[in-house]
């Protein structure tokens, strides 16, 4: 997987920290942002960060942040597909893009978006 820059300030970490201890979820636009937020709490609490993530999610990853996903339809056999793939298993996601497909939804970065919310 390769490596990102990602920054999260303070404010913004503190402000999903208060969200979610609030009730709230936190639902990353794009997996940048989902690497970002899933680096950043690597220690088991979210951390302000200013680095590089190469961060490589896979299925049976126990997501810290992360409650869900806005992202694209990622192209078949990627790492991406991967992501999304640990997010709501990969028997599903093998499900939508067999419709996505058949439907003729558009793949990779100017494609179809999709919302991802796992069940629990």
């Amino acid at each position: 997987m390769h490596a990102e820059h990602a920054e999260l300030t303070p404010d913004s970490a503190d402000a999903i920290v208060t969200a979610r201890a609030g009730g709230g979820r936190c639902i990353p636009i794009g997996t940048t942002a989902l690497r970002t937020l899933e680096s950043a709490a690597a220690s088991g609490e979210l951390q302000p960060m200013n680095a590089d993530t190469a961060i490589f999610i896979t299925p049976g990853y126990q997501f810290r942040v992360a409650d869900g996903l806005m992202t694209n339809f990622h192209l078949p056999k990627s790492t991406l597909f991967m992501l999304v793939s640990a997010m709501m298993g990969l028997e599903l996601m093998k499900r939508a893009y067999a419709h996505a497909v058949k439907e003729r939804y558009r793949f990779f970065s100017y494609g179809d978006a999709c919302l991802l919310l796992p069940n629990g």
